[in-house]
């Protein structure tokens, strides 16, 4: 039996996830979804909603939170499904879990590595965050789930931007890119979004032997972000200390943050994996996503590198092109990570 494809869909309450949920399960798009959902309390006025429009089976989890006190039950959940559909008495082609708006995605994404039976019969295929254009900027200042949520994003939408300004979306933009610099976005209207970008995006390849997508790690992976001089920019949480005739310039204080380590070297495979290995025993439940690409002694392949808190692996990619400079590149998305330590960590692991 192939793998079933799965899709993690967060974002903060009030996000319109369920709005985006309901559209994809009214499209007529002739897939059978599973949908698992989780939201606090007994009732749950969600499944109502999409009961009553659909045949598709909902499982209900409503005893707290998947990340924490359900996640043996996720497993469970999903262990279930599998088996039912191998039996044939459920019949249906991909998984979403619509975890709850105060969660944080990276013990349900672990879940899809951590436990072999579930591991052998899911593809974790992306995560999808919703973003609250209107409430956003507090969300992210106040709420680290908020933040949490978008460092770990393979694709962020963002809800509700027609209730805001357009320059107010731009720094929105702006923060987000800074945050997760590897998740494209976009704005969408009450869920409308096509089938095509919520589903098979490839976007989480943890154990998967697939080339990295050439656009990733362009050059906007900055570990800052710019405004054009007298652009507008409206973070509650700026320090605004600098002379105008610097233009305009300055760092979030967001705890998520990403950055980005090149090299022309090759790595020593050796010395890498000593010094990942003691990275992730130390900052493992910090370090949220991290990716790249590696030019690596020893071998004519590219090393496809991904990990998500303490799940580290790689594979082998392509052949590098005889014209094609080698090189590494990688981004680590996490909180409050010691760049310094890190990059020069990197650094001296290189032949």
């Amino acid at each position: 039996m192939s793998l079933i494809p799965a899709t993690i869909l967060t974002g903060f309450l009030g996000s319109g996830k369920t709005t985006l949920l309901k559209r994809v399960l009214q499209e007529a798009h002739g897939q059978k979804i599973a949908v698992i959902e989780n939201e606090f309390g007994e009732e749950n006025i969600d499944s109502d909603i999409l009961v009553s429009d659909t045949t598709e089976q909902i499982i209900q989890m409503s005893n707290g939170c998947i990340c924490c006190t359900i996640r043996e039950d996720l497993r469970a959940t999903l262990r279930d499904l599998a088996e039912k559909k191998r039996k044939g008495l459920l019949d249906f082609e991909r998984v979403v879990i619509e975890t709850t708006g105060v969660a944080d995605p990276g013990p349900v994404a672990q879940t899809f590595f951590m436990d072999d039976e579930v591991a052998e019969s899911y593809l974790l295929d992306s995560i999808l965050t919703l973003v609250d254009a209107k409430h956003a900027a507090q969300q992210l200042n106040d709420r680290q789930e908020a933040r949490r949520q978008v460092g770990f994003a393979d694709q962020i939408f963002i809800s509700k931007a027609d209730l805001v300004s357009a320059d107010d979306l731009a720094a929105l933009q702006h923060r987000l890119k800074h945050m997760n610099p590897r998740a494209p976005q976009r704005a969408v209207h009450f869920g409308e979004v096509g089938l095509n970008e919520v589903f098979d995006l490839r976007g989480f390849n943890l154990n998967s032997k697939l080339d990295i997508d050439p656009d990733f790690l362009k050059e906007e992976a900055h570990e800052h972000h710019d405004h054009a001089p007298g652009e507008h920019c409206d973070h509650p949480s700026h320090q605004h200390g600098h002379e105008a005739a610097h233009g305009h310039h300055h760092h979030h204080d967001d705890d998520v943050k990403s950055f980005v380590f090149k090299s022309e070297r090759a790595f020593d495979p050796a010395k890498l994996e000593d010094f990942l290995g003691a990275m992730v025993n130390v900052y493992g439940p910090r370090m949220l996503r991290y990716k790249g690409v590696l030019y690596m002694k020893g071998t004519e392949r590219k090393v496809i590198f991904q990990g998500v808190h303490q799940l580290m692996g790689s594979d082998l990619g392509p052949q590098w092109a005889d014209n094609e400079l080698r090189c590494s590149k990688m981004v680590f998305i996490g909180i409050d990570l010691p760049k310094d330590i890190l990059l020069q960590g990197l650094e001296q692991s290189l032949v």
